[in-house]
């Protein structure tokens, strides 16, 4: 009978195999290199794989991330709750144009240069999850509203309502406004109950504000492991929001919104009284969710969804026993928590700014020199931040690609 261990060594063996026949193809066949970046511009991918990529790069399966997409708006709408999905795991134009055309109502965003992003790109009901502090980010907040009325912010403090207010009156403007309550993380957030309520009270009455409604994110909730003890932690912490909507209802005020959850409790959260998803991971996945665990039971993979996307790495050195080098390090976020996809007995760690390695264990099956690796990244927050776009495949052929936007440097400022 073959183990596990020997099923999975066989099957990498097939694609190193394979990887290795493809890599000694292209020193005789001539691809066209002078002309990559414009037949990229040019939108012209033929006789694009894989293999001719440079790495370390992020490459998306379609078809998974397509599924993805698929279960997320499918489960939503069986379960009467909107997906507002989080852009800052994936930061492009082109993956939120494909979520709002399987029935995304907007997006979330982390910065205010995402939200200028987004909705210069024609995308509504953008809604920014940090308060606007500072006149820069004031004067931007307040600018994009009077430029799209659909867009929203959050605060969670009355003297940035007062700030809002005075910036929004000399813009001669209105913005909407979503309170912040506070859900178990102590990053932000007021507390739920009678202060969340005085705090809308103040949005509501002002000339220069519209009161949307609640936001309450737990990233600790989404990221408790076991379906059960998730379900059981998302009801306790998000109670000081359903005490807050209820008092804000009680009082005469509209709530339009419960804005929050994630990818860990998509199928949770409208039993908890949110209205929205925030959910952003499941487009891609990373080693991070995989562990927490689903409904099925398993505690070893979360498989509600696909892991669609990798980073692709070279072998480029092999001169020690047991380990190999290769262009995966610390400028691409490398970390020991990811994984190799189809061969989980190797373990990742990295040796310096451009170079990172591959261990195994007497007996594993090792990578050769040359061969190419795609490995799942921990944590897509940070991961996507360090590249500037997506090679999109079908099997090994590459069919698009799209770029990574909104980051740091010039696109932050």
């Amino acid at each position: 009978m073959t183990s596990r261990r020997q099923f999975l060594g066989a099957t990498a063996a097939g694609l190193l195999t394979a990887a290795r026949s493809r890599g000694a193809k292209t020193f005789s066949d001539v691809y066209p290199f002078a002309e990559f970046e414009s037949r990229i511009a040019k939108r012209n991918f033929r006789d694009l794989t894989k293999d001719l990529l440079p790495t370390p790069c992020m490459v998306v399966d379609l078809d998974m991330f397509k599924a993805n997409v698929k279960h997320m708006a499918d489960t939503a709408k069986a379960n009467g709750i909107s997906v507002r999905p989080h852009v800052k795991v994936h930061k492009s134009v082109d993956v939120a144009r494909h979520q709002v055309a399987h029935g995304a109502i907007g997006l979330t965003v982390a910065t205010i240069a995402e939200a200028e992003l987004f909705s210069g790109a024609g995308i509504k009901g953008v809604l920014w999850t940090k308060q606007p502090v500072g006149i820069n980010n004031t004067q931007r907040a307040v600018l994009l509203s009077k430029k799209d009325p659909t867009f929203m912010f959050v605060v969670d403090d009355a003297q940035v309502v007062d700030w809002v207010e005075e910036a929004a009156a000399a813009h001669n403007t209105k913005v909407k406004i979503v309170v912040s309550v506070y859900a178990g993380m102590a990053r932000q957030g007021i507390e739920g109950g009678k202060p969340a309520l005085e705090l809308a009270q103040k949005v509501s009455s002002s000339k220069r504000m519209t009161f949307e409604g609640f936001m309450a994110y737990s990233g600790r909730a989404a990221h408790t492991k076991g379906f059960e003890a998730r379900k059981k932690f998302s009801m306790e912490v998000l109670s000081g929001v359903r005490e807050s909507r209820d008092l804000a209802k009680a009082a005469g005020l509209p709530v339009n919104i419960m804005s929050g959850g994630s990818t860990g409790t998509y199928n949770i959260d409208h039993e908890t009284g949110l209205t929205e998803l925030e959910s952003g991971t499941y487009v891609f996945m990373d080693t991070e969710y995989f562990i927490v665990g689903g409904q099925d039971g398993d505690m070893k993979r979360y498989n509600d969804w696909k892991a669609a996307l990798t980073v692709m790495t070279t072998v480029d050195s092999q001169h020690h026993p047991n380990i190999i080098t290769t262009d995966y390090g610390n400028k691409v976020l490398v970390k020991k928590t990811d994984e190799v996809k189809g061969m989980p007995w190797l373990e990742v760690g990295t040796q310096g700014a451009e170079y990172g390695y591959v261990k195994w264990g007497d007996g594993d099956k090792a990578p050769k020199l040359g061969d190419r690796l795609e490995i799942y990244c921990t944590n897509l927050d940070q991961s996507t931040n360090a590249f500037d776009r997506y090679y999109i495949a079908q099997g090994d052929r590459i069919v698009d690609v799209w770029p990574i936007m909104g980051r740091s440097g010039a696109a932050q400022r």
